[in-house]
């Protein structure tokens, strides 16, 4: 008889407890569906997935929360004074790296630790690590100035930083004369001395970036490494296909570009996928040709919800092999130029049919007044957000998600527009 009631009891409880983590489940999601234009964004709460494509109007920045409060950043670029570039948003009372860390601060309030957990930097460009300009502030913490990345990391503790370089940055050629790559080097040496860890980004990998709080959780959670420095993702296990030929067979000339060594990941929740590749292009090279990195990356990644655009969308970029394996939903473009996006990029995404069969809404961190006089008034018209930063927010289980548009013309937050929900094919 005691058995039997100690039973009842164990039974009575885990239905108890089943009970309210649905209620608490649908509570939350009846609080996000009341989220309307001109709320603040509602907080992260466990069991979602959030993407914030965060606009400073001068480079590239991603920064998630993944269903158990683990943290990742990808990008946090500053490009140099000088360049035809949009305005800084909010304003440039602050720099770049400043505004990232309050943004991420901000989000990374319901979580009890305050600290990125992964930091990847898809490729060495400025635009994504920070430009070493000088008069830049020198941190008072390293050896190193503060731009895009590196500052976010004088504000916010790092874990773990991976990139495409590490230890050597000599590949395909040494990176000693580079300033920005030379700070990114000292800022990473900085990070480790203060408990951080630092990994080059391994293709084909399923366990560099992990969950770290409750993995057990969400067993329906994985982010897997697709591409870095020409080697691509088999689809099978963690092998991996070398794309680009010997160096010994090229001239120094005809090396991989940094764009072409870009890193790329997927990050999937039960039936959602979002792919990531940095400044991945096709060069305007045909299917086989080893400058056309981007179509094998595609090919392996297969379908995904949200694809963030290649290289902001830019000539070289979201060629139609790549947008025929990728077949997104949704695509963010994260832009910073009069050239982001190019006009026959831009056309190639948009229309239905003619590359990839369905519905799909692009929406834009910018758009500068000389890329609307290219592609017109009339086109510009179909997308779905030119101004503000972009978030995905996916609920738990990942069978559906929404689109976020915020203000990003102060620190309130604000909801300028919701998008959804979508259902994950």
């Amino acid at each position: 008889m005691k058995a039997d009631s100690g039973l009842r009891i164990m039974l009575n409880r885990a239905l108890r407890n089943s009970f309210l983590t649905a209620l608490l489940v649908g509570f939350q999601t009846v609080i996000f569906a009341q989220s309307k234009v001109g709320d603040a964004y509602p907080n992260w709460t466990a069991g979602y997935l959030d993407i914030h494509h965060i606009n400073t109007g001068k480079g590239e920045c991603a920064f998630a929360i993944l269903p158990d409060g683990t943290t990742m950043m990808i990008d946090a670029g500053e490009i140099a004074k000088g360049n035809q570039t949009a305005d800084p948003r909010p304003n440039d009372s602050r720099t770049p790296g400043e505004w990232i860390s309050r943004y991420i601060l901000r989000m990374m309030h319901p979580l009890p630790e305050k600290k990125i957990d992964y930091v990847l930097s898809t490729h060495l460009h400025d635009d994504h690590i920070g430009a070493a300009e000088p008069g830049k502030k020198k941190s008072a913490k390293g050896n190193y100035l503060l731009s895009g990345m590196s500052e976010v990391g004088d504000h916010i503790p790092f874990g773990k930083i991976v990139d495409r370089g590490w230890p050597n940055y000599n590949w395909p050629l040494p990176m000693t004369d580079n300033k920005n790559v030379q700070n990114h080097i000292s800022f990473v040496k900085s990070q480790l001395a203060r408990g951080a860890t630092a990994e080059q980004f391994k293709a084909g990998s399923n366990q560099q970036f992990r969950l770290l709080k409750k993995a057990d959780q969400y067993p329906e959670f994985e982010i897997r490494n697709i591409a870095v420095n020409g080697q691509v993702w088999t689809g099978i296990r963690d092998n991996v296909r070398n794309h680009f030929p010997p160096l010994e067979k090229l001239s120094k000339e005809d090396y991989p570009t940094e764009n072409q060594c870009s890193a790329a990941i997927r990050i999937s929740y039960g039936n959602f996928d979002y792919f990531n590749g940095g400044d991945l292009v096709h060069a305007s090279a045909p299917v086989g040709a080893w400058q056309n990195i981007e179509t094998p990356a595609g090919i392996v990644t297969g379908p995904v919800e949200v694809c963030e655009a290649n290289h902001h969308a830019a000539y070289d970029a979201m060629g139609e092999n790549f947008l025929m394996a990728v077949r997104p939903c949704v695509i963010v473009i994260q832009t910073w130029g009069a050239s982001h996006p190019n006009s026959s990029t831009y056309l190639r995404m948009l229309e239905d049919g003619k590359v990839y069969p369905g519905e799909r809404d692009i929406f834009s961190t910018n758009l500068m007044k000389e890329t609307l006089a290219v592609i017109s008034e009339r086109r510009i018209s179909a997308m779905k957000s030119r101004q503000g930063h972009v978030v995905v927010r996916v609920h738990p289980g990942g069978g559906q998600y929404d689109i976020y548009v915020l203000d990003d013309s102060s620190e309130n937050f604000t909801i300028k527009a919701v998008h959804g929900p979508y259902k994950s094919r």
